[in-house]
């Protein structure tokens, strides 16, 4: 009987420091870009190049992975991370049609959006809200469409057997995309309130 391979394996160890790397980079552009925003707003724009970062370079090689076959099969130089994501949740390896279709729609429309997003916010342009709720949507649409189908039969793809794939790949890297865009609306709620706020407050003293 053979020996089973160690949790965090080598593949394991990097696809997670893979994912690492692109933190500082996210960051290091958003101060380069951001120097004459408030750091809340730096703060967002650090999210929004990570997003970017991941929706064109990770998860787009995963789409073009599943329409010139699947990952499972594939010798992509970017196979190994998905192919070790896939042991958590295995729509990832053989081009489950809702999974590449969310998949499409978020490199496609996310990407574009949070790079608009981004030069709302370098700009300071009055449609950054309205990008910054169509973006939030869009990505809390696609978190809950990735489980969603597979919880109503059963979560048959899932592999919850050990913590890293349970509260790492499952928990930890998809709740980030639930959990920001989720403040992120609550910010732009806020906003919008106080932009109501000042007008009204303007209309008074004009009268």
């Amino acid at each position: 009987m053979g020996e089973e391979e160690p949790l965090l394996s080598p593949a394991a160890l990097c696809s997670l420091l893979l994912c690492s790397t692109q933190v500082p980079l996210a960051c290091a552009l958003s101060l380069y870009f951001g120097q004459r925003c408030s750091p809340l707003d730096r703060a967002l724009l650090a999210w929004l190049f990570y997003d970017c970062i991941v929706h064109f370079t990770l998860e787009g090689p995963f789409v073009y992975m599943s329409l010139t076959g699947t990952v499972a099969q594939s010798d992509n130089i970017l196979a190994f991370l998905w192919q070790e994501y896939g042991k958590a949740d295995a729509r990832w390896l053989y081009s489950d049609p809702t999974i590449v279709s969310l998949e499409i729609l978020t490199v496609v429309l996310d990407g574009f959006l949070a790079l608009v997003l981004i030069y709302a916010i370098v700009k300071d342009k009055y449609y950054r809200h309205f990008v910054q709720i169509t973006l939030c949507v869009c990505e809390l649409y696609g978190g809950w469409m990735t489980f969603c189908p597979d919880w109503l039969i059963g979560s048959p793809n899932l592999n919850t057997s050990n913590w890293l794939y349970l509260w790492v790949y499952l928990a930890f890297f998809n709740g980030v995309w639930l959990v920001v865009p989720g403040l992120l609306l609550w910010h732009s709620w806020l906003s919008l309130k106080e932009t109501h706020r000042k007008k009204i407050d303007a209309e008074k003293k004009a009268r």
